[in-house]
C-alpha cells in the first residue's frame, strides 16, 4: 500500500473509532545539532532515515527540518498512529542504525520528545 493511501486508511479507521472526539495520534519531537564538517553527511543520513520511516506502518509523517536560526540545527517532527505503532519503529534496526551512525558528528541533542495528542475539531 502506498503512503498516501496507508495514510488515508489511518484517517478513516480512527474516524470510525473516534466516537465523536478528535483523531488521536503520537507526536514525537527532537533535534540535534550537528558538526560544521559533518553537517551534509548528517542531512543525507536524516533524510534517507525519514524516507524510511515514512514506509513504517502507522507513520503518519516524518519530517525533518533545518533550524533557519542556527543552520547546523535539524529538528524532527514526526505523527504516528499509536505508541505500538512507534515502538515498533525504534526497534527497526534501520533506525536505531540512524541513531548509532549520529555518534561522533554531532555536538548534542535536544533528546526525543513524545507526546500524546488529540485533534481539536474546528
Amino acid at each position: 500500500m502506498g503512503h498516501c493511501a496507508h495514510l488515508d486508511a489511518i484517517r478513516r479507521s480512527r474516524r470510525a473509532g473516534a466516537g465523536g472526539s478528535g483523531e488521536h495520534m503520537i507526536l514525537v519531537t527532537g533535534s540535534i545539532l550537528a558538526r560544521a564538517d559533518t553537517f551534509d553527511d548528517v542531512l543525507r543520513s536524516s533524510i534517507e532515515h525519514v524516507e524510511r520511516s515514512r514506509t513504517e506502518p502507522g507513520c503518519i509523517s516524518h519530517d525533518v527540518h533545518v533550524d533557519c536560526q542556527n543552520p547546523m540545527r535539524l529538528f524532527f517532527f514526526e505523527q504516528w498512529a499509536d505508541e505500538a505503532a512507534l515502538r515498533t519503529h525504534f526497534a527497526v534496526e534501520g533506525s536505531k542504525a540512524f541513531v548509532r551512525s549520529l555518534k561522533g558528528r554531532i555536538v548534542e541533542t535536544s533528546g526525543t520528545n513524545i507526546y500524546r495528542a488529540e485533534a481539536i475539531p474546528r
